[in-house]
């Protein structure tokens, strides 16, 4: 991670732990202002979200560090591993606030001042607001992982604010007593929903998913631009916090000299990587004519060609 990322993505971070800070504040008061589940929730998922975003710096942090001798690629599943904890954290939060609003359903916590509780929610919104605003700036220029599961909390958040004063508005105004259980039931359900998703991106990283097919054929389309490439197969790629890695074999006349060939993948490489930000990259050359391990069903057939099917 460059210096300039590495400062975007702990700017985010601390953007999120003061956000958090300042909504556990607001929220601990109203809940027991008003005594309602559904803010309740809200409560139990800033304060996730302020040990969630301290797991993100963490996260952002380490994975800043530069390779060493331990860690050769680099510490970018750092990032991953923080978000496998945030969503750890949102799953506990979902079950507690789900166990609350049953409890209240079949006797009875009963609410109050609710435009306290309303007002609370709306500065909540326009805090969280703010934050994404940041969060998007620093995704677009940094990909970081633990900021996107970061971001997808306060996602979250602006909808739980609003159930909160839906359920608050329609408990005590409208005289509709289940409404904050089965809002704070509700929560329970998008919390646990947004951990499953966070998972699935998190577990891709951990476990070296390859890049989408879109993303895939793109790369491939920008190695055939080189025409004194050919046969390009056996292509893995996988990504690992901020950073790309992708590597293939191809095909060169066996006439050629050492230092020929390397010139030419040096002169690949760096266009690769000018047109990939981010990507680390490592080209195997082959003899024209050589068969790699023809009985592993992992070494993929020449993507040139299927390029061309296409």
């Amino acid at each position: 991670m460059t210096d300039e990322r590495a400062r975007l993505a702990r700017s985010a971070a601390f953007a999120s732990i003061s956000v958090a800070l300042i909504l556990v504040s607001l929220k601990t008061w109203a809940s027991w202002r008003t005594g309602s589940t559904a803010m309740l929730g809200s409560l139990a998922d800033s304060a996730l979200d302020l040990i969630a975003s301290l797991a993100t710096l963490t996260g952002v942090w380490i994975a800043s560090q530069p390779a060493d001798e331990d860690h050769r690629f680099g510490h970018g599943k750092a990032e991953a591993l923080a978000a496998i904890f945030q969503v750890m954290l949102i799953a506990l939060s979902a079950f507690g606030i789900a166990v609350r609003a049953i409890t209240q359903l079949s006797g009875g916590v009963e609410t109050a001042a609710a435009q306290e509780g309303i007002a609370v929610s709306l500065v909540a919104i326009v805090l969280t607001f703010m934050l994404l605003g940041w969060q998007r700036y620093v995704m677009s220029r940094t990909r970081s992982l633990a900021i996107q599961t970061d971001h997808l909390h306060y996602k979250s958040d602006l909808f739980l604010n609003l159930a909160v004063i839906a359920a608050l508005a329609l408990d005590q105004f409208a005289g509709l007593s289940k409404a904050d259980p089965l809002f704070g039931l509700a929560i329970a359900a998008w919390l646990a929903f947004g951990a499953w998703r966070g998972a699935s991106d998190a577990v891709d990283d951990l476990m070296d998913r390859e890049w989408p097919e879109e993303k895939r054929l793109a790369f491939v389309e920008a190695v055939a631009k080189h025409p004194e490439l050919s046969n390009l197969h056996d292509l893995r790629t996988r990504t690992s916090g901020h950073r790309d890695f992708a590597q293939f074999h191809v095909d060169m006349p066996p006439t050629m000299t050492v230092e020929e060939a390397h010139d030419i993948i040096d002169r690949v490489e760096a266009d690769l990587c000018r047109q990939f930000p981010g990507l680390e990259l490592l080209i195997h050359i082959d003899p024209e004519g050589h068969v790699d391990e023809p009985d592993n069903p992992l070494v993929e057939e020449d993507q040139f060609a299927k390029l061309e099917k296409q």
